[in-house]
């Protein structure tokens, strides 16, 4: 899988955290979860941000899910 990428964040003025992908708002951190996410940004290179961004947006599944479906622990029975 790739490596995400397009994620960028900036603070407002009132502390929450607006993480966009690709220029569109994927979600808003307040209150602990933008003072825990501004930490945790602080000193990591971008691939780690990216990550970190990807996961806290829920924009890290992206590629598996087909072959994830097909996976003996995932299927129905019928």
């Amino acid at each position: 899988m790739a490596a995400p990428d397009g994620f960028n964040w900036t603070c407002r003025k009132n502390g929450d955290v607006v993480i966009t992908h690709h220029g569109r708002t994927a979600t808003v951190l307040r209150g602990r979860s933008a003072v825990d996410f501004l930490d945790d940004v602080e000193g990591i290179d971008e691939s780690s941000a990216q990550e970190l961004m990807a996961r806290l947006t829920g924009n890290y599944r992206r590629g598996n899910e087909r072959e994830s479906r097909n996976h003996p622990r995932n299927r129905r029975s019928r």
